[in-house]
């Protein structure tokens, strides 16, 4: 059983061909089957990435312990640091010594990819709202072109051409460049491209250019998450042609590659939407759809009795479908109403299980909704730019255009499922529970309009240090307490790099926002001033030790999944309240920011939490908060308006209005 595990944990998953075309460029390689040509190939320096760094174990008790202290009183932190010492002494230090043997023997990934799989895939509860986050464009800048059709239809081709351009090998490499002027142009691209894959990270570090992991990307097409009793599995098709359409409630495919792999014509693509919103059929009795928003188990043992009522083959191409499209019938009246249809809607039409649903409303107003067991932020941001800048710059069709003269009664397949009275009841259920659920969601966004990340640069310091420091600030305000705080950090510099936790909370937010909140007066403009500098230079470090695999959260999962694998009792270190608590984020953030993304938002990660989706622009800063009724988020943003205000005011050399 031990060994099953450790080989499940550990084994490689597909990658994805090293350059070469998965098919010759026929018929097919005009400008309207591809986003670019990329001279270097997308996987040329797949090979060559360094691996994730196992951190040195006393390091890591460092960095946990300087977490802690924010956190505990002095009595709760002296017994913290007895509970450090024992496992860096003990079995900590047993375990570090397999966790890096066992690294050592599986150099084709990282030491996190297993345990962070089966992390997702063995949590049971829903994926939606508890995983599952959006991410919502921005309008066409075109105002026209925001008709639904015509930008369903544009999307749906910048998708195809996405997935067309990377399966060839001719998508740009992924690649974060420190001095572009250098690194991201033709020149250094020829001379790269002739680099053995096996060396080429190397040519790109001398310039300063880090290649970022592209091995999640396969997963964003013709992939969805099976539900399995205990596990569940990731499942992809590469084969499948076709698209799925999800219209209150109802199921449509219709083939959008050709059998040469060709993007079928997008006036065709158009006609057959237009015939699927032509569709007058009421929602369905039992939507099918809310399967995918229960229990894992629960649904794990519906799909199988969904299975052998005869649904094996129609659930099949659900499964395969080279991406879910989601038509609503509304249009968006606010931005919280954006996060609330874009995050969860109302259950009847999203298939959550799949890599991920693009989402369409009525007025155009478009976001992608994903899983998250697949892959993070990295891969799905790349495709979002990718699909919102071709879809906007060069649109596959105007909204003059007339859809084509298809035979789309022909060519759209509408599903059907057998259901006997247990799957409606299964059903049934699911959207009592789904309804109940949302029901206690609470979301609410402010913009700061006052400035954003070119003041605070100007001023030396951090943006993203100054809006955790407002998130702190906010809390301490709010609920009188530091409590424990998540910030996502990509580790995609690595090979199978997935994310690291940076811990905003420190003892310098924590004095910083008292003296802010709670005795301003007792400081000079001068002192408030180094105190935000301290803050940001510090969070800066925490930043760029996380980025660089040496944060303290992922380590120490490893060793705790590895003790389990073991069989070995659960270290006193896991059981200390302090840990628990410190892994109860009551303030779970994550930043994103794009010209291509309008905002982005997830749910609480538990049930006191609040779920902070936020962006620095240059002028000023986003904030889109979710809660559930223990917290209240529109009170919270009131705070953290009033910390950045704060803020502001003293880096202006102001005293702070009480």
């Amino acid at each position: 059983m031990i060994s099953r595990l450790l080989l499940r944990a550990w084994s490689p998953g597909p990658t994805l061909g090293l350059g070469a075309p998965c098919r010759p460029l026929s018929a097919g390689s005009g400008p309207g089957q591809y986003l670019h040509h990329s001279i270097v190939p997308t996987m040329h320096y797949q090979d060559s990435l360094p691996r994730l760094p196992i951190p040195k174990l006393e390091d890591t008790i460092q960095r946990y312990l300087s977490a802690q202290k924010p956190l505990l009183n002095d009595s709760q932190l002296r017994q913290t640091e007895q509970f450090c010492k024992s496992f860096k002494n003990g079995i900590g230090k047993e375990l570090h010594k397999q966790l890096v043997g066992q690294d050592k023997q599986n150099k084709h990934t990282s030491y996190i990819s297993g345990p962070w799989f089966d992390m997702y895939l063995t949590a049971r509860d829903s994926i939606v709202l508890n995983f599952n986050p959006f991410v919502a464009f921005n309008p066409d800048p075109k105002s026209e072109y925001n008709d639904q059709l015509t930008r369903a239809t544009n999307m749906v081709v910048s998708a195809l051409r996405f997935l067309k351009t990377l399966r060839a090998g001719l998508l740009e490499p992924e690649v974060f460049h420190l001095n572009p002027a250098k690194s991201d142009t033709n020149t250094f691209k020829k001379l790269i491209r002739f680099v053995p894959s096996s060396l080429s990270w190397y040519g790109a570090y001398l310039v300063n250019a880090y290649p970022l992991d592209m091995s999640q990307y396969f997963r964003l097409f013709n992939s969805t998450r099976l539900p399995k009793p205990s596990r569940d599995e990731l499942f992809t098709d590469d084969k499948a042609r076709h698209l799925l359409v999800l219209r209150k409630g109802h199921f449509y495919i219709f083939d959008v590659l050709d059998p040469d792999g060709n993007i079928v014509s997008p006036s065709e693509i158009q006609a057959h939407l237009k015939y699927i919103l032509t569709d007058s059929r009421p929602v369905p009795e039992f939507p099918l759809t809310f399967l995918t928003s229960e229990n894992r188990d629960v649904w794990a043992e519906l799909r199988q009795k969904l299975m052998h009522s005869g649904n094996e083959e129609t659930l099949r191409k659900v499964d395969s479908a080279v991406f879910c499209l989601c038509l609503d019938d509304f249009p968006i009246k606010d931005l919280v109403h954006l996060s609330h249809t874009m995050l969860h809607g109302d259950g009847t039409n999203r298939w959550f299980d799949k890599s991920f649903n693009l989402i369409v409303a009525q007025d155009g107003s478009a976001a992608v909704h994903f899983e998250h067991a697949w892959g993070d932020g990295v891969a799905v941001l790349r495709f979002f730019n990718e699909v919102f800048k071709d879809s906007t710059q060069t649109p596959a069709i105007t909204p003059q255009n007339q859809p084509g003269t298809a035979n789309s009664s022909a060519s759209v397949q509408k599903l059907s499922f057998k259901l006997n009275d247990a799957l409606k009841a299964g059903i049934t259920a699911a959207k009592e529970k789904f309804d109940a659920t949302m029901k206690t969601l609470t979301i609410d966004c402010v913009q700061f309009q006052r400035a954003g990340k070119e003041f605070l640069k100007k001023q030396k310091l951090s943006p993203d240090a100054v809006a955790q420091l407002a998130f702190q600030m906010a809390f301490l305000r709010q609920c009188g307490q530091t409590v424990a705080t998540y910030e996502s950090c990509s580790t995609a510099a690595f090979k199978h790099g997935r994310t690291e936790t940076i811990r905003p909370a420190s003892i310098f937010t924590k004095r910083c926002s008292e003296a802010f909140v709670r005795e301003p007066s007792k400081h000079s403009v001068g002192e408030l001033q180094q105190m935000l500098a301290e803050c940001s230079k510090y969070h800066g470090q925490l930043t760029k030790e996380a980025a660089m695999g040496q944060g303290f959260d992922r380590h120490l999962f490893a060793l705790q999944y590895l003790a389990a694998a073991k069989g070995i009792a659960l270290p006193e270190l896991y059981l200390d309240p302090a840990y628990v608590q410190i892994n109860h984020n009551i303030l779970s953030t994550s930043t994103l920011s794009s010209p291509a993304v309008s905002l982005g938002g997830f749910a609480p990660v538990v049930p006191d939490g609040f779920g902070i989706g936020y962006a620095v622009h240059d002028n000023w800063i986003g904030c889109n908060v979710s809660s559930y009724p223990r917290r209240n988020a529109r009170e919270f943003l009131q705070c953290v308006e009033k910390s950045l205000e704060d803020m502001f005011d003293v880096l202006e050399g102001k005293s702070i209005k009480t």
